[in-house]
């Protein structure tokens, strides 16, 4: 049986968390996701907010969307106001969801700052292997649904989440993690 290789060189890798992907397959819910990252609102303040920008549907089909998100883990409920015998709940994003596209004339400079780049987090990786390997392992196994299944990278996965949530708390945080 003839081995099929390949000459092609990984340049990136694309993730695709299932949770998320579902969450964020109706556009709207993309919109809600970037009205609730600088500002906390209620469901009614989303539904009106929504009907600015033309979205225009009845106020429980807004929270279903809500939900959808918080259930996905996107949106947490930020504080509770109560009010003539009510609460009510207010929503923020806990999560940015990008979906941009470089400039065609952008690709230099970005490989040349990767490469730049990519010793430091070749050693930082390391580092983290050598002082969570074990913990690393344990996780990746628990990913893996079944031993067909271990040839599937999810210890590439789990290493890029760590690092994605690092730079969410070094850089985008007000209150980095110490």
């Amino acid at each position: 049986m003839p081995e099929f290789t390949s000459d092609v060189t990984v340049d990136d890798i694309a993730v695709r968390d299932t949770n998320v992907s579902s969450a964020v397959d109706e556009p709207v819910r993309a919109m809600i996701l970037d009205m609730l990252a600088d500002t906390a609102r209620s469901v009614t303040e989303i539904d009106a907010e929504l009907a600015g920008r033309g979205y225009d549907r009845t106020l429980n089909t807004v929270r279903h969307h809500v939900n959808e998100l918080r259930d996905a883990g996107l949106v947490e409920v930020a504080r509770l106001e109560e009010r003539n015998g009510g609460t009510t709940k207010y929503y923020r994003a806990n999560t940015i969801v990008l979906s941009y596209a470089l400039p065609e004339d952008a690709r230099a400079a970005v490989d040349s700052m990767a490469r730049d780049l990519a010793p430091d987090i070749a050693a930082l990786v390391a580092d983290l292997e050598t002082t969570h390997g074990d913990a690393l392992e344990r996780i990746a196994d628990e990913m893996a649904p079944c031993e067909h299944c271990r040839s599937q990278k999810y210890e590439t996965y789990l290493l890029l989440t760590i690092l994605r949530r690092a730079f969410v708390a070094g850089t985008l945080r007000d209150d980095p993690v110490q």
